[in-house]
């Protein structure tokens, strides 16, 4: 199986959000990262037939997507980055009708649904209505509904927002047992979902993706560029002026600063090991802003 995008382009008027993306995607685990109104929504948007390029193809083992219509659908499981359901169902009939919706038959639907209420944690809630349910427990549901059908291809945008510590460990292990022969991309702010879960990231900024590779790859483009360094507290802004700052914490001997530099920018700055989030800030040093498109 192979999911093919070619040279993807999407503009709303004049702006343009997705910018001539082009990748192929074959049986894994797929990460999307980027800041806001980087154009990841709108690209997974593509990808579902939720929106139509306004040039390039998306190609499954060779067809375009548009002419296997809703063959292509039925091997789609998708999660938008908007998910709320319908407040007066509860979890099992919402699950339910979206069975129906993808063409599963009661006798088909019901035992996926017992089996995806338990995998996400809601066994004891499936009688419960939608409008009772926390943000966490939407996004499981909306999981749970993507699963449905077990769908070839997985799309999931922020799965994992709102979830606590040890319900996102649940999900990555989750995904990574049913990512065996499919292929799942998934969109996140969650840098350590990515770098847990993820066989290849695609870093995405203005419509593009700017890097691509497996985590190690991506780590080893930092490497020499993370340093550590312990300054009195009153130094600090003038060292957050100076350099991308990732991380500080207090400690006895002062404030310890986790900097971004392609030299040592101090003789008793201390090389550290890079992590996916020192090579984030690498192409976004600056706070976020925007809406996500």
């Amino acid at each position: 199986m192979e999911l093919t995008l070619e040279n993807l382009r999407k503009d709303f008027g004049p702006h343009r959000a997705v910018a001539g993306v082009s990748a192929v995607l074959r049986p894994g685990v797929y990460g999307l990262l980027g800041a806001n109104g980087a154009g990841k929504t709108t690209l997974l948007r593509m990808l579902c037939g939720v929106l139509r390029p306004t040039a390039g193809q998306i190609r499954l083992d060779g067809a375009p997507i548009e002419s296997l219509g809703a063959d292509y659908r039925a091997r789609l499981g998708y999660l938008p980055q908007e998910f709320g359901g319908y407040p007066n169902y509860t979890a099992r009939a919402f699950l339910l009708y979206m069975a129906a919706l993808k063409g599963l038959r009661r006798d088909e639907a019901l035992p996926q649904i017992d089996k995806l209420l338990r995998l996400v944690g809601l066994q004891e809630a499936g009688r419960t209505r939608l409008g009772g349910f926390s943000g966490g427990m939407r996004r499981r549901l909306g999981s749970a509904q993507a699963l449905l059908g077990e769908p070839d291809i997985l799309v999931l945008d922020e799965p994992t927002a709102g979830l606590d510590p040890k319900e996102r460990v649940h999900f990555r292990n989750l995904l990574a047992e049913y990512a065996a022969g499919r292929i799942v991309l998934l969109s996140t702010h969650i840098v350590g979902d990515l770098e847990a879960a993820a066989d290849t990231v695609f870093l995405m900024k203005d419509g593009r993706f700017l890097a691509e590779g497996s985590v190690p790859d991506l780590l080893h483009s930092t490497e020499g560029r993370v340093w550590e360094l312990t300054v009195p507290a009153a130094d600090v802004p003038r060292w957050q002026a100076r350099a991308t700052v990732a991380a500080l914490r207090h400690t006895p001997g002062g404030v310890t600063l986790r900097l971004l530099a392609d030299a040592r920018p101090d003789e008793a700055a201390r090389p550290a090991a890079p992590t996916l989030e020192d090579f984030y800030l690498q192409y976004f040093p600056e706070p976020e802003g925007g809406a996500a498109l």
